[in-house]
């Protein structure tokens, strides 16, 4: 079982930044691909950034690439996003996901295998 767990969500203005971190335990000595997805109200959960084991590839959606940016750390099995030039249409819950089986080739949610609870964030205009 992996456990997956999110921090760093709240409020901002427009125009200003958050980071947000997720933290994968329960497969010791595996290095795990991980997504953050996002999911607005009344919306369906959308793709936002893949990161791969490595941390040498990354993968964003259209909408946040050159504002958002996934990062691994040095902690296994550790991400974080820098969430920059935030926007209204950025308010969302934001979670974390793990690939255990499988690989990732379409970023769809049915890909990743382990998900956390979710952090909100929310900016304001």
């Amino acid at each position: 079982q992996v456990q997956v767990v999110e921090s760093g969500g709240g409020l901002v203005q427009a125009g200003g930044s958050l980071r947000l971190s997720c933290a994968a335990s329960g497969r010791p000595g595996t290095k795990m691909p991980m997504g953050w997805f996002r999911q607005a109200p009344g919306k369906v959960r959308e793709f936002v950034a893949h990161i791969d084991w490595s941390g040498g590839q990354t993968y964003y959606a259209d909408a946040v690439k050159g504002r958002f940016t996934i990062s691994r750390d040095t902690a296994p099995n550790t991400v974080h996003l820098q969430l920059n030039s935030l926007r209204p249409e950025d308010t969302a819950i934001y979670y974390c996901a793990v690939v255990v089986w499988g690989r990732v080739s379409t970023y769809s949610a049915n890909e990743y295998d382990y998900w956390g609870q979710g952090t909100q964030v929310t900016v304001f205009s």
